[in-house]
Order: structure tokens, then sequence, then C-alpha cells
């Protein structure tokens, strides 16, 4: 069977992309244990994107509220593009750039975390909500393409993927998730064995 060159291509560049992004796994590791503080505290995570970033953050938060690989209890996690009726709502009745930061206002609280994703770093709707989180006191962590971009620049903190092609940022971020996901998980279970209790 002959593969053509530009299927084989692809998997040589995400290759070449993941080598380069396993330098930021610390960046992930930090996320989920400080992820695993908040929840277990009582906090929520928000989460959101557009198009094929929007199921990433969705596979995020349903990680979250699920389970990544080990029973465990369920924590808030909620992706904001997956109600409908509200985003729908919030568009007709304030347009698009609101349809994420109304619901930050309305579900965000001081000591929440907001992840966002996108492979551009300049989704107006995404840097709207990144403004509402921090008038709320909800830290912003970014999942993007290259830097710089504005996501990055109004975010508390962001992993930066580097790639030529949105698909390979795309897969990236799962990696990401995963990694954010293990942490997090690796995080509540030093804090059972430390104290008896979840971290």
């Amino acid at each position: 069977m002959t593969v053509h060159p530009p299927v084989v291509g692809h998997c040589d560049e995400l290759q070449e992309a993941l080598g380069a992004f396993r330098a930021s796994a610390h960046i992930t590791e930090r996320w989920g244990g400080q992820l695993a503080a908040v929840l277990s505290g009582g906090g929520r995570l928000l989460a959101a994107g557009n198009g094929g970033s929007a199921a990433q953050a969705q596979h995020l938060t349903a990680e979250i509220v699920g389970r990544y690989r080990d029973d465990r209890p369920p924590f808030s996690a909620i992706a904001l593009h997956a109600d409908t009726s509200s985003t729908t709502a919030i568009a007709n009745d304030y347009g698009v750039d609101e349809v994420f930061a109304r619901q930050v206002r309305a579900h965000g609280r001081e000591g929440d975390v907001l992840m966002l994703l996108s492979t551009s770093g300049a989704s107006a709707n995404l840097l709207s909500a990144a403004d509402a989180a921090r008038a709320a006191g909800v830290r912003v962590w970014a999942l993007t393409g290259c830097e710089p971009n504005p996501l990055m620049a109004g975010s508390d903190e962001a992993l930066c993927v580097d790639a030529a092609t949105t698909a390979t940022v795309q897969e990236l971020h799962l990696v990401a998730v995963h990694m954010i996901c293990a942490a997090f998980d690796a995080a509540l279970e030093t804090g059972v064995r430390r104290g008896g209790h979840r971290a």
C-alpha cells in the first residue's frame, strides 16, 4: 500500500514538534498540581475554546468530572461552550465576543481557574473571557499555538506550542491535557498519602 508524502509528513511534523514540546512538561505538572489544590478546596475549573479547541477543552473537563485513569472523586469543571442554549442566547443578545466572558462572570469565583485553548491565540471571545476572569480574580491559563500572541499576553500563564499547522498544535494540546490530568491525579494521591484526605 502506498502512503502519500503529505500523510507521512504529518507524522514527521508531529514527531518533531513533540520533541520540542517535552521541554514544557514542567508547566503541565505545575498546572496539574495547582488545579488539584484549587478543586479539592472547593474551587472550579472553567474551560473554553472554538472548534477543535472546544473539543479539547471539553475533553479536559470530562476527565476532571469523570476520571483520567484511576477511580477518584469527581471535581467541578465546566466547558463553557458546551451549554448551547446559553452560548446562542448570549451571542444573539450580546454578540459572539461575549459568549464566554458572560459565563465566566456567572460561574467564576475568586481563586478558580479558567483554561483557554486557541491555536491562533487571537480569538476575540477568548480574549474577552480572559479579561472577565482576571477582573473576577480567576486565574487564567492558556494553551496556544506559536508565541507571541494576544492570549498569551492576556493570561496569567501560557503554554505555547511551536508547530507549523493547526492540526499539530491541537494534537499537542491534547497531549498537554493528558499530562495535566496525570499531574492532577498524582497531586491528589500525594495529598491522600500525606494527610489522609485529598490535597
